[in-house]
């Protein structure tokens, strides 16, 4: 997220793409509200179906699943045909907008129409709207996410705000909502399978940074793995984990060193939000060992078939936990502990604490706790007399003094603690504190810079300083590509800065030339190889005093040259029901060692027309009551008793075809061979060719009762099919993300 939510009152539009805010962020889309009611915004909805959000937008799109690209192709060719673009902003901030325009040419309102459903005057009225009420602020969300060109569609929206020169300002921005309280804290943190923490990458340079800032050796990280290559291999991600078990029966070739998965450790995650529970389920019941930390009872222990070597360890809850979270905008916020650790839970890090023990690797794991940077050289060294560590607040020093990257440097658990304790002292909008806090915005938002930096509020905003959080797109791909410049042209500069054009992220070898003056042996010592490793934070304390931005101050890529395709480019879903914009509009070829795993693309959609024998399209979203997989709020009476039962909504008139009555029984079918049981709902919500489903049950699976594997006493008020035993097979080219968003099902009467 750029801005922030309370950010959005100052948007003159809002448009929203794939999210449902007033269902999945109640609380945020206040903020909406709030724009419209007192800054008289226009609220524009993409979606494919009409949702909550929609019912208070001026414009309502509703557009086939999987065109998102065509329909804002569509946007641009009206934008750049009546001269509506931000020209200026364009030639000084951004490389390859000339491959834009002319991809966009093609996509006349007429052929959008074709594409997506959505009428040519409708595309037009929309477009008119949103051009000329600036700044506009676009929203997303896994609406735009979970398909197979997830990616694409992700660079497609800031494509769109950068032409009208919606980017670095406040009241535009391109803003995901973010699905759980701590989702961008976690990917920060580097829970993905193809980066370290703060997105260093997998380069053995990142491995040795990371081994001096854990104080560790570096050979002792590398003796962790097979051999020494395997440091910098993608593993396996989160959507395609049972691929790597054994014995799971697949064609597509694995490359995990030769051996299998056997043992998997579950620690917070619903398993059944995750898609191809088929698979989900073969590879559970393969596993050698499989232990699931959580509150309640996850439902992967139900799934499985798997009855020797399951263990059940029951996590504390988030109230008998202290730490902080990190919203969606960025943002730090401490939650204190309310009340401890009741019966037999322990918290995660307990659970990690104790593993490590076990295995052997306790002191180094823990090493770090104990010790604090030297300001002057840089090393790590033991803080004298310290022998114990006090947990989060150390661990939170230590993230501090690491992730450089994304500037976490000011994240201290001293500072955090007191943004939360004076909540009340920060403006709604702007997130900028008063009295005490004056200086500071409201958490801190990254990068916060050093430990007086105030924080970011709205990334890539030039009309603020660098000191007051403003910044130039990040240069991270050199200084020209094939003699076209890639830094910012002159006359575009944050306010204040030294330089008044583009400039290199900073280093050891160009900081002097940058900061206009030769520095003292002294700083010369303090100063590391460049600003992402100097671990005393000179380099980045030299150009903040310049009023220059450690990232440089570059122009943001429209082409990006090192991805499948260089600008975004509309693919037809895996499972199409448009057979004929298959040919011209082809998916990718199959991708061999794809996150370790062969993945399939264009031998899944050539296979055959699925639309034949499956004409209906599908789609899933959250419901208001329930988050991720649904086990927390399905346990709750009181909740479970709003959504007591899973459901498929069907339009009456494709219901009346095939005999079903509103509240019977249906079967979903899927081109996997899969199917579920769900009680059938009426809604005009649909179209008459699509059906939508939740995806926060479980306990069901193909129509069997698998509820009597909960232990005594743990069984939730509420247990359906998971949808993601249909959703439909596909996985994003670049980050494997599944395609849950757009897929084929037919359905009859059960």
């Amino acid at each position: 997220m750029t801005n922030s939510l309370g950010d959005m009152q100052k948007s003159r539009a809002i448009i929203i793409f794939g999210a449902n805010p007033a269902v999945n962020h109640p609380v945020g889309f206040q903020h909406i509200l709030k724009a419209k009611e007192r800054n008289n915004a226009q609220l524009i909805v993409i979606d494919p179906r009409f949702t909550k959000t929609a019912a208070k937008a001026d414009l309502y799109a509703q557009i086939r699943p999987g065109t998102d690209i065509p329909f804002m192709y569509g946007m641009l060719n009206i934008i750049f045909a009546n001269g509506w673009e931000d020209k200026e902003y364009t030639d000084a901030r951004v490389f390859g907008m000339d491959k834009i325009r002319e991809e966009a040419k093609k996509w006349t309102p007429e052929l959008v129409a074709d594409v997506t459903g959505v009428p040519a005057e409708k595309l037009i009225q929309i477009t008119n709207i949103y051009a000329k009420n600036r700044p506009g602020s676009l929203i997303w969300a896994m609406g735009l996410t979970q398909h197979s060109i997830g990616t694409s569609n992700t660079r497609m929206a800031p494509i769109l705000q950068l032409a009208l020169g919606n980017m670095g300002k406040a009241g535009g921005g391109t803003n995901i909502l973010r699905g759980h309280d701590n989702v961008q804290g976690a990917t920060d943190m580097g829970c993905l399978s193809d980066s370290l923490p703060g997105y260093y990458g997998l380069a053995a340079g990142s491995w040795k940074y990371f081994a001096r800032m854990w104080g560790v050796e570096y050979d002792y990280l590398v003796k962790q793995f097979k051999a020494p290559e395997w440091m910098e291999k993608n593993g396996f991600s989160l959507s395609r984990w049972w691929a790597g078990v054994q014995n799971v029966k697949s064609d597509e070739k694995i490359e995990n060193a030769g051996t299998p998965l056997k043992a998997v450790i579950v620690m917070g995650c619903g398993i059944t939000s995750i898609a191809q529970q088929a698979k989900v389920k073969e590879g559970l019941d393969n596993l050698d060992l499989l232990v699931l930390a959580d509150p309640f009872v996850n439902e992967a222990a139900i799934l499985t078939d798997k009855k020797d070597n399951v263990f059940l360890l029951p996590s504390a809850t988030q109230f008998e936990n202290s730490g902080y979270t990190v919203a969606t905008n960025r943002s730090a916020q401490w939650r204190y502990k309310v009340i401890e650790p009741m019966y037999e839970s322990k918290s995660d890090h307990d659970v990690m604490f104790a593993l490590a023990k076990h295995l052997g690797f306790y002191e180094q794991y823990t090493k770090a706790l104990t010790m604090q940077i030297n300001p002057k050289t840089g090393a790590l060294e033991p803080v004298p007399g310290k022998t114990t560590f006090q947990w989060p607040e150390d661990a939170t020093d230590e993230i501090a003094r690491t992730i450089r990257t994304i500037g976490l440097m000011g994240w201290t658990a001293d500072r955090i603690k007191k943004h939360t304790d004076n909540w009340h002292m920060f403006d709604e909008v702007t997130g900028a504190g008063q009295g005490p806090m004056k200086g500071e915005y409201y958490g801190l938002p990254w990068p916060c810079w050093t430990k007086t930096h105030g924080g970011s509020p709205n990334l890539y905003d030039t009309s603020i300083s660098v000191k007051e959080g403003g910044m130039g797109f990040r240069n991270n791909f050199g200084l020209d590509k094939d003699g076209v410049n890639l830094l910012a042209e002159k006359g575009s500069f944050p306010k204040g800065s030294k330089l008044e054009e583009g400039y290199a992220e900073v280093t050891k070898e160009n900081v002097e030339k940058l900061i206009g003056r030769t520095l003292t042996e002294e700083e010369k010592t303090a100063c590391g190889a460049n600003w992402k490793v100097c671990t005393t934070g000179k380099l980045v304390e030299l150009v903040l005093e310049a009023g220059l931005s450690p990232y440089g101050n570059a122009k943001a890529r429209a082409v990006v040259w090192n991805f499948p395709d260089q600008i975004p480019m509309h693919r037809e879903p895996l499972h199409s029901p448009r057979q004929d914009l298959v040919a011209k509009y082809p998916t990718f070829a199959d991708k061999a060692n794809h996150f370790r795993v062969m993945t399939k693309f264009a031998s899944i959609q050539g296979a055959k027309d699925y639309s034949k024998e499956f004409p209906i399209n599908m789609i899933t979203a959250r419901l208001v009551t329930m988050n991720g997989a649904g086990i927390e709020n399905r346990a709750s009476k009181y909740i479970a008793a709003l959504t007591p039962e899973m459901f498929c909504n069907v339009h009456p008139d494709l219901a009346h075809k095939h005999g079903i009555k509103n509240g019977d029984m249906m079967w979903v079918h899927s081109p996997e061979g899969t199917k579920i049981k769900v009680k059938a709902k009426y809604s005009l919500s649909v179209l008459p060719d699509m059906v939508f489903m939740p995806f926060h049950f479980a306990g069901y699976f193909q129509g069997t009762d698998r509820t009597g594997n909960f232990p005594e006493g743990t069984k939730p008020y509420a247990s359906g099919e998971s949808v993601n035993t249909v959703t439909n097979y596909g996985y994003d080219i670049i980050t494997q993300i599944p395609e849950t968003k757009g897929g084929l099902c037919r359905i009859e009467k059960a």
